[in-house]
């Protein structure tokens, strides 16, 4: 009597090219995210370094959806997980170089830690840098920016990846940036990027470089869990004035709550799913939308399932 026996399942690491760096399936990612939430990516991929990517984006199979995260700062990962591979670039993407006024960081770069360099470097004009939470990827990918500048301001060229592993550098005016935005295609993914200084007194820049610390620490939730600011600024407007005089200051749905502090802001206050989170912060655009006709745009990135899969959930 012949058995039927039924083909053993492949998992998605055994479609993908043999690389340098490392895949590690059903990635826990809540540890990763500022929110502490989320679901698991099918496989998070950490490539040696640039050739190592672009090895990588060459050579996997088409039909492969690819996301870059950096720290989780403004990054919501819904409940069901990210399917896929989901790119996270470490130390070898982490490099800073200074040579005249310019600074050359890699994608990793966490933005405080640019700032830093500059200061003791005598370069002025980053000191706003250590008032974005996040790296210098999603940085150059969203324009991040706080207290009068952005990134666009200082930016010289950067250095990306297309879809299927080709390197371009692209000057600061081709990348198309705008308010919290860039034009380059959201399937390229930045390495590197190239920054301009102006000298400076390293004591005076040490200044500035406190007193944003301090205004930031005193305005906004930067002890809880949170993903920086919710909603971006409508022309003419200000979200958080637009969500206050909406009522929704302290709003909640269950451990999810819209802060007391700076509501523009939503908070897990413990034991909030992403969608609780994500469910609040549409019922705030509702609300605001409601009271003035402006409907409010995330600017928290929100990424992955509604659902929980049926068989994801290891460790990162």
């Amino acid at each position: 009597m012949t058995v039927m026996t039924k083909p053993q399942e492949t998992t998605l690491t055994g479609r993908l090219p043999k690389v340098r760096g490392r895949y590690r399936e059903n990635a826990r990612l809540a540890g990763v995210t500022w929110f502490r939430v989320g679901g698991p990516a099918e496989v998070v991929f950490r490539p040696a370094d640039v050739e190592d990517l672009s090895y990588f984006l060459h050579h996997k199979p088409a039909d492969v959806p690819v996301m870059v995260i950096g720290v989780g700062s403004n990054l919501l990962v819904r409940d069901g997980g990210v399917p896929g591979v989901v790119v996270r670039l470490g130390r070898a993407f982490a490099d800073i170089a200074i040579e005249g006024r310019n600074i050359d960081c890699g994608a990793a770069c966490l933005d405080l830690n640019v700032a830093a360099t500059a200061k003791n470097m005598g370069l002025a004009g980053l000191e706003f840098l250590c008032g974005v939470p996040g790296t210098i990827g999603g940085a150059l990918r969203m324009n991040a920016g706080a207290y009068g500048r952005e990134t666009k301001d200082i930016l010289i060229e950067a250095k990306a990846l297309d879809p299927l592993g080709q390197i371009h550098v692209l000057k600061g005016g081709e990348l198309g940036m705008s308010y919290r935005k860039s034009a380059l295609p959201c399937d390229w993914i930045f390495v590197q990027a190239r920054l301009r200084g102006e000298p400076g007194d390293p004591e005076v820049i040490a200044r500035r470089m406190t007193e944003i610390q301090a205004a930031r620490g005193g305005s906004q939730p930067v002890r809880s869990r949170t993903g920086g600011s919710t909603f971006k600024n409508p022309p003419g407007h200000k979200a958080w004035e637009l969500i206050d005089k909406a009522g929704c200051r302290g709003l909640r749905r269950g451990a999810a709550m819209v802060s007391e502090q700076h509501c523009n802001f939503l908070i897990n206050t413990g034991g909030a799913t992403a969608a609780d989170l994500e469910f609040l912060g549409e019922e705030v655009r509702s609300r605001v939308f409601q009271a003035s006709g402006i409907r409010l745009e995330w600017e928290i990135r929100r990424i992955g399932l509604p659902s929980v899969p049926r068989d994801w959930g290891g460790a990162l």
